[in-house]
């Protein structure tokens, strides 16, 4: 088999959660249960933190690991959905996993993992913790897919558990109100292991503390961080403040990181993990910009940075998946732009038409384009020296620019 040939099995077996939506969705982790039995159990050969959350995840996620790494860990990372290239889900040390291994492991399991049944997002898990064990990772950080009781990646005995914030998303799966998305989430946390809780709410404050008081697990709130990082966007503040209170509890469980590395870590994500996507600069005169935030609560934080930059006039390059909040999410975009609607090329994507016609209710004003590349060449042409352009809506969006 090629490389290209491993992907698209992958791909068609079950369809992807992230491309087709809830008809991918597979609320049960027996699939994974069986075929990492079938593995080895190959989680249980590394230490790992288990990272849940609505908003934050990723970013959190990738600063921890660039910390890790500084401290001379060797640091896998397993994070979703990629945005360019499958291989991105996988790294170890910022890098990603070989083709050559990937290829290996669906020849060697393709056939059990087809008995089993399984969905792409519990092979991809599987060979995140088979690559992970086989190199012998020091620690891993563990992304949770979506929710966290019934996440794939919830059979990990973790160091830490990590909830970043509880937001409404994908209320199709996992409920319709905070209360239930948070006694979801909270799935993740373990018998006797810490749990960290990156934003004290009101509305999950009691939920987290019963979870964690049935398991006997001690709950710490994050404090606050004044480290500088070169993840740009006001937002990332709330990231580094769940970053580095996770890192002082693993310094309480012996784990040798001293403040160097929490400030090179914290100053080279990027270069350390090669993480994309956040509030990223694609260009000046002028400035492009785009973000991966793409619900409620991420396009909230969006606006306000977007309030706070310098700019003449304001494009916004905007397309979005199907699902229950769109209306939510075009009440807060800035009436003040100029629009260029897209549609990603997923099934996914809402019909172009129906995104024109929702805009129109909000005051939102602009045109529709056939696909993201032609709104991006649009917005580029009518685009002055000291303009705005952002890019956003969906993470599919974003992947088409980069």
């Amino acid at each position: 088999m090629t490389y290209q040939q491993c992907l698209d099995w992958l791909f068609s077996q079950l369809p992807m959660y992230q491309r087709t939506g809830s008809i991918a969705y597979k609320a049960d982790i027996g699939n994974i249960v069986q075929a990492t039995e079938k593995l080895g159990n190959p989680h249980q050969n590394f230490k790992s933190i288990h990272i849940a959350g609505t908003n934050g995840k990723g970013s959190t996620s990738h600063l921890l690991a660039s910390v890790l790494q500084e401290a001379g860990y060797k640091t896998g990372l397993y994070t979703s959905p990629h945005l360019k290239d499958f291989r991105e889900r996988i790294r170890i040390n910022g890098e990603m996993i070989k083709q050559e291994s990937v290829i290996q492991f669906v020849k060697e399991n393709k056939d059990c993992f087809s008995q089993i049944g399984m969905s792409f997002f519990e092979m991809t898990v599987a060979l995140a913790f088979h690559h992970f064990a086989k190199e012998k990772v020091d620690i891993a950080i563990i992304e949770v897919g979506l929710g966290g009781r019934l996440d794939s990646t919830n059979i990990i005995q973790p160091e830490l558990s990590i909830i970043t914030n509880i937001g409404l998303d994908h209320t199709e799966l996992l409920g319709n109100s905070i209360e239930k998305i948070a006694s979801e989430k909270g799935g993740i946390i373990k018998s006797r292991t810490p749990i960290l809780l990156g934003r004290k709410q009101h509305q999950t404050k009691a939920i987290f503390e019963d979870i964690a008081l049935d398991n006997d697990s001690k709950l710490y709130y994050a404090g606050n961080c004044d480290i500088e990082s070169d993840l740009k966007g006001d937002y990332q503040k709330e990231n580094k403040n769940t970053a580095y209170s996770a890192i002082k509890i693993l310094r309480s469980q012996a784990w040798d990181i001293k403040d160097k590395h929490i400030v090179n870590g914290f100053k080279n994500v990027q270069k350390n993990t090669s993480l994309i996507g956040r509030w990223m600069i694609l260009g000046q005169s002028p400035s492009i910009i785009c973000d991966t935030g793409h619900n409620e609560d991420g396009i909230k934080h969006i606006v306000e940075q977007i309030k706070k930059t310098s700019y003449d006039k304001l494009h916004i390059v905007f397309g979005v998946v199907n699902n229950k909040s769109t209306d939510e999410i075009l009440k807060l975009l800035p009436k003040n732009a100029q629009y260029y609607f897209c549609q990603a090329q997923i099934p996914r994507a809402m019909n172009i038409n129906l995104l024109f016609t929702k805009a129109k209710e909000y005051q939102l004003t602009g045109n529709c384009f056939k696909s993201v590349t032609d709104a991006f060449k649009k917005a580029k042409t009518v685009a002055k020296e000291n303009d705005l352009i952002f890019i956003g809506g969906s993470t599919f969006v974003v992947a088409e620019i980069i």
